[in-house]
């Protein structure tokens, strides 16, 4: 190894009993850095790039808030449960490196399992760190007997999500950035501008433009009622939130999302891969059909998605297959049914179903990426025409003032 090939790694592992321990050291790969701990007998936790800025006291690893610690302490669960370690052991570990109520709810998961219960349940009384799809995952891996797999799982898929996130956002900088002094820029126009235009035309008797009086009009009830503006606005927001708690409205949204475009195939796609991800990992714990399908549903928080695996389930149970009983509804993609049936012709039903799920998980990720790229065309031909069609209202205006000056 030679200095121009090595790279400074940072790493956190524990040992057989427990202890912590991390520290930078050089080496080829964080592959060949996670080999070279593991002779030693530590069990690793996570190996990443040095962070220049920051000691290996402060290592955070790009992730921060709630998201990052659930991130973080998932992969720390695969590894230590890989490892032999014991839940409680693990789960008293990983508060090492979490922070506030992560740890508090870890801490209570804990006791909680103490006290008789299942990581399933106990996981689930934290719904707000823990959505419905990540105890659905883990009740498979109890089920399973493959806690340590499930866990894994989950984290392979929250880091695919947060490098997801991460592009989106950084993707969406620039539209958002836009819409922001476009709309500042219009609101100067329209609000301070075009105002003391009115007032010069007044005083020289030229006729105003329709397009300007239009303008006046809007300009003239937004400064006259702003307030009530704000309010409505507010309580529409106010009604939105309140109507998604209830079950008629997250049906009505769900309904609503599957008839946009890109959105709604974006939906199907996702969905397909949640459940055929969860109903994998639970069939190749040995679990039978009719309960990995039970499971499944109780997975998934959508209440169409739910609705869907009802059908497929009772379907199942009355003899038919479970490619002829997906591809019977209209929610899933046909894809999902096609590589099920491959699945069960090969009687491999658990590898096409894992399968499936990252072929969906790839095509959602695309549709995502497709639906920010054509955002920002939408944005600046919407913003674009609004500035030109203010722009063109004081032309006129000024048009005016210098006609009526030659009058």
């Amino acid at each position: 190894m030679t200095a121009a090939t090595a790279t400074t790694f940072a790493y956190r592992a524990v040992d057989a009993a427990g202890r912590r321990e991390r520290g930078t050291v050089e080496a080829e790969s964080a592959s060949a850095l996670t080999r070279t701990l593991e002779a030693r007998g530590l069990i690793v936790l996570d190996v990443g790039p040095e962070t220049r800025s920051a000691g290996p006291k402060s290592i955070e690893w790009r992730h921060g808030g709630k998201r990052g610690d659930v991130l973080e302490l998932t992969r720390a669960m695969a590894a230590l449960l890989a490892a032999g370690v014991p839940l409680a052991r693990a789960l008293s570990t990983v508060t090492a490196i979490t922070h506030g109520v992560t740890t508090e709810a870890v801490e209570d998961i804990r006791g909680r399992i103490a006290r008789g219960e299942s990581l399933t349940t106990a996981i689930a009384s934290h719904p707000r760190l823990f959505p419905t799809l990540y105890v659905g995952v883990v009740r498979a891996g109890e089920r399973s007997g493959n806690l340590a797999g499930s866990f894994a799982a989950l984290a392979a898929q929250l880091e695919r999500e947060d490098r997801l996130r991460a592009r989106l956002l950084s993707a969406s900088i620039y539209p958002m950035l836009l819409a922001v002094a476009s709309l500042a820029a219009v609101a100067v126009l329209v609000l301070f501008v075009l105002p003391s235009f009115a007032e010069l035309l007044e005083s020289t008797r030229a006729t105003i433009p329709r397009t300007t009086a239009t303008l006046l009009a809007i300009a003239d009830a937004v400064r006259g009622s702003w307030p009530a503006i704000v309010a409505v606005i507010a309580i529409a927001i106010t009604g939105v939130s309140m109507g998604m708690r209830t079950s008629a409205g997250r049906r009505a949204a769900a309904e609503l999302t599957l008839r946009l475009p890109i959105a709604g195939t974006f939906k199907r796609y996702t969905l397909a891969a949640r459940f055929s991800r969860v109903l994998g990992v639970l069939l190749a714990g040995g679990a039978p059909l009719l309960t990995a399908l039970d499971d499944a549903l109780q997975s998934l928080a959508d209440p169409l998605a739910r609705e869907d695996v009802a059908r497929i389930r009772a379907r199942v149970r009355d003899g038919v297959a479970l490619n002829a009983a997906i591809a019977g509804g209209t929610l899933f993609p046909p894809l999902l049914s096609r590589l099920v049936a491959v699945g069960e012709e090969a009687s491999r039903l658990e590898e096409f179903l894992t399968r499936a799920a990252e072929i969906c998980e790839d095509k959602a990720e695309r549709l995502l990426q497709r639906l920010v790229a054509l955002a920002e065309p939408a944005m600046i031909i919407l913003l674009g025409g609004l500035v030109a069609f203010v722009a063109l209202s004081l032309l006129q205006a000024i048009y005016g003032v210098d006609a009526a000056a030659f009058r």
